[in-house]
């Protein structure tokens, strides 16, 4: 069980967006968690699925401080899809899973929910860019936003604000945000964010706020998105194991790396490194609680 943490007065690097539960850290878990530490970064596991929600939730519990879960069906596993070994494992049971996709389970998830370290409802949202060939288009749609609503009314009842992932599909993630985001629900983040800037500016209208990871460290692309964004809406990640950072770039990615983001951020906001972090910290602490 873990105990109370240091004051909220202390600040961090915050990894706001990771996957340390993830089957490709299984050999070195406890290693990677303690390279997180050391480097002053605390760690947020978003779940996918049932068994990464969970297993998020765990990990939380299992450590003292600085270790916290999101928990939530990624709109990939509502159906059919492809099977990343890096996230569920090579079992066949794993596989199993991808063949029949996942019916979101409020129940279930409401109890993760619940637990005390768990900060956010997600990785939920919608994906239009991978699609099944065995299933037809209008129906994955379909089980993504009906997973989509069910996650949204799970993060107004128990008060918790939402993760989001939405890849080519902010036409239809927006004015879903308008029509069910009342009632209660706080405003949460656009993980990854990769939209256009009308779509930041709507987004930041309705009171959301971005991550951005190891990506800014090697491409241009999202220079513009982050000058457009005020400093106190922007949140870093790694999403670990995926997509490392400049120097590590083609390497496993791990949260200890959300340094260099960081680092990145506060150049392209024109701002020390130090205020950059005390920037993000102060948003995950107005976001998350924390």
């Amino acid at each position: 069980m873990f105990t109370m943490e240091p004051s909220s007065s202390d600040m961090h690097f915050l990894d706001a967006h990771t996957h340390a539960q993830f089957a490709l850290f299984d050999a070195d878990r406890a290693a990677v968690l303690a390279h997180a530490r050391e480097a002053d970064v605390y760690v947020v596991n978003v779940g996918t699925q049932r068994d990464t929600s969970r297993r998020a939730v765990e990990l939380a519990d299992e450590i003292e401080y600085g270790v916290y879960a999101v928990i939530g069906l990624h709109p990939v596993h509502t159906s059919k899809s492809f099977h990343d070994e890096k996230e569920l494992g090579g079992g066949e049971a794993a596989k199993a899973f991808t063949s029949r996709g996942e019916v979101f389970d409020h129940d279930y998830y409401r109890t993760l929910a619940l637990h005390p370290k768990t900060l956010a409802i997600g990785e939920c949202g919608l994906d239009y860019f991978h699609f099944s060939d065995d299933e037809p288009r209008d129906e994955q749609v379909r089980k993504q936003k009906d997973a989509f609503l069910a996650q949204i009314a799970l993060a107004r009842e128990v008060r918790k604000p939402l993760m989001i992932h939405c890849r080519d599909a902010f036409h239809d993630l927006i004015p879903i945000l308008r029509e069910h985001g009342g009632g209660g629900l706080p405003p949460g983040i656009i993980h990854f964010f990769t939209g256009t800037p009308d779509d930041a500016r709507a987004l930041l209208e309705l009171g959301y706020s971005f991550t951005f990871g190891g990506v800014v460290t090697f491409t241009r692309d999202y220079d513009a998105a982050i000058a457009a964004i005020p400093a106190d809406r922007i949140l870093s990640e790694t999403d670990a194991p995926y997509v490392a950072p400049v120097p590590f770039r083609g390497k496993r990615n791990e949260p200890a790396f959300v340094v260099h983001t960081v680092a990145k951020l506060a150049e392209l906001k024109g701002v020390s490194t130090d205020e950059m972090k005390a920037q993000i910290w102060a948003n995950a602490q107005r976001i998350f609680g924390i």
